[in-house]
């Protein structure tokens, strides 16, 4: 055979395949590039809704609120369609087609969390007999599950809010049944029989708090027992921006006019609350931050005698083991446990399990409801699942407020996109993480992230410590005339304090490290009135949070005032 024949057969051959494969290239290639213009436009969307929380939340003086909170989320949710909607109106799909396509968007929350999804409504006959037996009036049309025109109907398929799902988990321990509820920080709640008596008990958990008379330190750091704290705001009454000194007590902060009225007073929704029987000057926060939590070690090891407890001892509602059997040893309160490392250290036991918590409490609800999802979707055949999430993405999330969308069964080609978005909030009043604190320099006007080098040098007595949140514009709308005026709470005397160049603008210029806790711990040696200030404002702002299990009456004793 001639090679000229060969050639052609050759051609022959090959041609078809060639163009089979350029054809399944150019396929995947496009696949691929529609992936992650998908993947782009869900995270675009996702940030909108984390922003639109963000900023709720912050210009809000009931955010910490439930209800408030609840309002927040749904705005947020609301905000999440609307941008997907906008993103994609390219690719021909419309906000009430995307909805079918998205099983759950899940909203991590300092203490627990919030799956947006559908479910189904029901009124079950006891509600049903209530209802029927009680004169409820005008309301009676609206709720009565029978009249065609009730807002609510019975079975009807609706997308809102599930209920709030705690970081809780069970324990049995030489004879004891209690509940832990965890955190993103290192507060716990203990509810429960214990020692055959029931408690309900919480607190931070930290190590190296000691007790000198009535003053405490923190890693040898003396804490300021009282603080005179300031910020400028708008006062809708004077319709001014002035300093004024604050207190803040359960996330509200109370403001002192000495402008007009020598009184305190409170804002809430654009409107000046006076405060009856309020006389306080300066703060106690901090000191009481230690305090309690020093008391609350002690109840804990010496009351309650929970040294013991281990990962092994937690279960499920049906009594069997409920965490990854490798944890099985680690112990919840490792007070001192491990040579250098404090219970509130990132690389604690106690801190791996709470995580090992966290992260079983999510994953567990949040497949049941993205599987449950394959009972609303009506004519989708996708097969709607929980995906595999990284480590470094659940390291994300069981660390920080944060929303993570999940968008399923879109045809994009070659295959069925399968996508998720964590879009994390590092600047909100829900979580006063370790980093969540600035270091104040007067004599600059700047602040600073604690671990920037420039403040290795700053000695002055005059540094301090403030919530991020307090650095960032925030609005107010004046009930009276409507309009929004803007402010930023953190000034030197009228002059704005700007983020440092170095450690906030560029992220650079700083000693790397994953705990700050020691990192001033050892600054304290060359530059104590640094870390006096840190781990004071770091106390201060933990225990001036808001918290649904606060007694009010014990935070009127402890502030001395009427709240």
């Amino acid at each position: 055979m001639k090679l000229q024949h060969l050639a052609v057969i050759f051609v022959i051959i090959i041609l078809p395949i060639t163009l089979l494969l350029n054809g399944y290239t150019d396929s995947q290639i496009k696949t691929l590039r529609l992936q992650l213009s998908y993947d782009d436009k869900l995270d675009n969307a996702t940030y909108d809704a984390l922003k639109a929380f963000q900023l709720n939340a912050m210009n809000s003086d009931t955010s910490d609120l439930a209800n408030s909170k609840i309002r927040d989320i749904e705005a947020s949710a609301n905000t999440f369609f609307t941008s997907i909607a906008s993103n994609f109106n390219m690719a021909g799909y419309n906000q009430d087609i995307l909805k079918e396509y998205v099983p759950a968007l899940v909203y991590i929350m300092y203490d627990g969390y919030y799956i947006y999804s559908p479910y189904t409504n029901t009124l079950d006959d006891r509600n049903e007999n209530i209802i029927e037996g009680v004169n409820l009036g005008s309301d009676a049309s609206i709720l009565h599950p029978n009249n065609e025109d009730a807002t609510y109907k019975q079975g009807e398929k609706i997308s809102g809010l599930k209920p709030f799902i705690y970081y809780s988990c069970r324990y049995q321990y030489n004879g004891n049944d209690f509940v832990i509820t965890y955190a993103l920080d290192n507060y716990i709640t203990i509810q429960g029989k214990i020692n055959n008596e029931w408690v309900y008990d919480a607190g931070y958990l930290l190590d190296n708090v000691t007790k000198s008379g009535d003053n405490y330190s923190y890693r040898g750091v003396p804490i300021n027992q009282n603080e005179t704290l300031e910020e400028y705001i708008f006062n809708p009454e004077s319709k001014q921006i002035r300093k004024y000194e604050y207190v803040k007590i359960n996330g509200v902060k109370y403001y002192h006019d000495v402008y007009g009225q020598d009184r305190w007073f409170s804002l809430l929704n654009g409107e000046v609350y006076y405060q009856d029987n309020f006389s306080n000057r300066t703060t106690t926060a901090a000191k009481e931050y230690y305090k309690q939590a020093y008391e609350f070690k002690d109840r804990i090891k010496n009351l309650y005698k929970l040294e013991g407890l281990e990962s092994k001892h937690a279960i499920d509602e049906n009594g069997n083991k409920t965490l990854d059997t490798a944890l099985a040893n680690t112990k919840v309160f490792d007070f001192g446990s491990m040579a250098g490392t404090s219970i509130e250290d990132p690389n604690s036991q106690f801190n791996q399990h709470r995580l090992a918590v966290i992260r079983h409490v999510i994953e567990r609800n949040l497949s049941i409801a993205i599987s449950n999802y394959n009972n609303y979707s009506g004519g989708i055949t996708t097969d709607f699942q929980m995906p595999k999430l990284k480590e470094d993405e659940w390291e994300k999330i069981i660390n920080n407020v944060s929303i993570i969308s999940f968008l399923q069964g879109l045809n994009i080609g070659g295959k069925i996109y399968n996508g998720y978005s964590i879009i994390t909030n590092d600047k909100n009043e829900e979580l006063v993480k370790e980093d969540s604190i600035y270091m104040v320099t007067p004599n600059d006007n700047q602040y600073h992230r604690p671990n920037d080098n420039d403040l290795k040098n700053q000695t002055s007595s005059n540094i301090y410590g403030a919530l991020n949140v307090d650095f960032e514009r925030k609005s107010i709308t004046s009930k009276e005339d409507g309009k929004i005026r803007y402010y930023i709470p953190q000034q030197n005397n009228g002059v704005l304090i700007t983020g440092c160049y170095g450690s906030i603008i560029g992220a650079r210029n700083i000693t790397q490290t994953d705990n700050l806790y020691q990192y001033m711990q050892q600054m304290a040696t060359s530059n104590p009135s640094l870390a006096t200030a840190y781990y004071t404002a770091l106390g201060r702002e933990r225990y001036s949070m808001y918290k649904t299990n606060n007694d009010p009456d014990k935070l009127k004793k402890d502030f001395g005032v009427d709240i």
